[in-house]
């Protein structure tokens, strides 16, 4: 993609934003052909907002607690997405299952980071039943966005070990510097249009050391 024409992204995040942050700076260093068009909250408090504010970009929030039903709630996100001209909606940090409705409005056109390997351990409390699994592996996952809960097809996941002496916010800390590489390089990734998703397999335009592998321990 050019660069005068950039992918143009909306940005939902319900928390501190560290995600948004990453994607904001490789938006300015223009690592990525991307530019953020809105960033959106439906929490009032959420740090994000602030994000959004110092990077001088637009921002709103619309609060789900002012909505009776998850789907008007979607609703009232999506038309203020396409009222910005959103061509990717990229959640970060957003605390919210997302209804048909938003689905419908943006096929394939939004994606998500969940911080474990997909399609082990969706949901929440991820890192600390990582742990209690035993597993010896665990990291983030690039992934677009279904009706489902993490179900969507996998477009790139990041590894890293899991310590014997690791809790869940030691595990959680070395996991959030990986989604902070992977999640721009993933939007890159789609503002190239390298990325096709056939049935559950997203075929990317790109080479894959195949011999590559990672053992945990050690041999």
């Amino acid at each position: 993609m050019s660069a005068s024409k950039k992918l143009k992204l909306g940005v939902l995040a319900s928390g501190g934003g560290t995600n948004l942050q990453s994607i904001i700076d490789q938006c300015q260093q223009q690592q990525i052909d991307a530019e953020i068009v809105l960033v959106l909250c439906n929490n009032p408090g959420a740090g994000a907002l602030d994000r959004a504010e110092k990077a001088g970009l637009p921002n709103t929030c619309i609060n789900h607690r002012d909505f009776e039903a998850r789907e008007a709630f979607d609703e009232a996100v999506v038309a203020a997405l396409q009222e910005a001209g959103v061509e990717l909606v990229v959640l970060a940090g957003f605390m919210r299952i997302i209804s048909e409705v938003f689905v419908a409005a943006f096929p394939n056109r939004i994606i998500n980071i969940h911080p474990a390997l997909l399609p082990s351990f969706p949901g929440l409390h991820v890192q600390k039943k990582a742990i209690e699994y035993g597993a010896r592996f665990s990291g983030c996952t690039v992934h677009f966005v279904d009706t489902g809960v993490d179900t969507g097809p996998i477009i790139m996941q990041a590894v890293v070990p899991i310590l014997d002496e690791d809790t869940e916010d030691s595990l959680a800390a070395r996991i959030l510097q990986q989604e902070h590489k992977i999640y721009p390089r993933a939007i890159q990734l789609i503002a190239e249009d390298r990325i096709k998703i056939d049935g559950r397999r997203v075929r990317i335009d790109d080479s894959v050391d195949a011999e590559a592998a990672l053992i945990n321990p050690p041999l």
